[in-house]
């Protein structure tokens, strides 16, 4: 990889992986646009799967003792079966219907959260059938656009989890989905040496950012933290509403 505009925004976004990893919630998500707008849509979620990858494994050593176990037995089985349903159905599902629906999904949830602020002040409990819903789709989300995150926000949040059980859960199941993904990535878009030397040039920051992540997370007031999940959320789904319409 060359150390020029790609290099510089192919480091950014796997700092912004790793960060995600660490436990900021969504920031991940802007990986894939960011090096869009230097190669195809494609080619950037190929390149940065094995640093989600990679990022994964420092995210579960950071969160090991911190995760919700009822929710990562309805979520994980679900998940893997997300991203077989990606993989059988990859050629014929349009990634612009796909982007809409995740960005919709997103946006209609904060909209939902705020309006009923008080409603649902207590915190609701895991549901088994809510749950395989969301983790399936958050699989299959993840699988066609490493997108995932909305989708498990929407099932996650209303629980009100400890920030860190939060991040962990999250980490925790990414981290299971996208070792879901190699082999079927592998089938549709073999990587080249060329693609899988560029993406270990690019681990350092993807380790760097899973470490600040993680940091930062765990001294962020509880309230802020999840202030700053619901406001991403409703940012990205913007963001994937709009790349949708273009």
């Amino acid at each position: 990889m060359h150390f020029d505009a790609t290099f510089f925004l192919a480091a950014l976004a796997a700092l912004l992986v790793g960060l995600s990893k660490g436990g900021l919630p969504s920031i991940g998500m802007l990986g894939v646009p960011l090096l869009s707008l230097l190669m195809s849509p494609v080619q950037a979620a190929a390149l940065l799967l094995p640093i989600f990858v990679i990022s994964d494994v420092a995210g579960v050593y950071l969160y090991r003792r911190d995760f919700s176990a009822v929710n990562l037995r309805l979520l994980i089985p679900a998940g893997i079966v997300g991203v077989v349903v990606g993989w059988l159905t990859a050629s014929m599902v349009s990634d612009r219907a796909i982007t809409f629906l995740i960005g919709a999904m997103g946006l209609a949830f904060c909209v939902n959260q705020w309006l009923r602020r008080q409603a649902i002040a207590v915190a609701q409990p895991a549901h088994p059938l809510k749950g395989w819903f969301w983790g399936l789709v958050a699989g299959f989300t993840s699988f066609i656009s490493h997108s995932g995150g909305p989708p498990f926000q929407v099932y996650m949040l209303p629980q009100k989890l400890p920030k860190a059980e939060f991040a962990g859960t999250a980490t925790i199941l990414f981290a299971v989905i996208n070792a879901a993904k190699i082999l079927p990535y592998q089938a549709l878009r073999p990587y080249s040496s060329a693609t899988l030397w560029s993406a270990a040039v690019l681990v350092p920051f993807a380790l760097t950012g899973a470490v600040a992540g993680a940091w930062l997370t765990r001294r962020i007031a509880d309230v802020w933290f999840y202030r700053i999940v619901q406001m991403s959320l409703f940012f990205v789904s913007i963001k994937l509403l709009v790349d949708a319409a273009r």
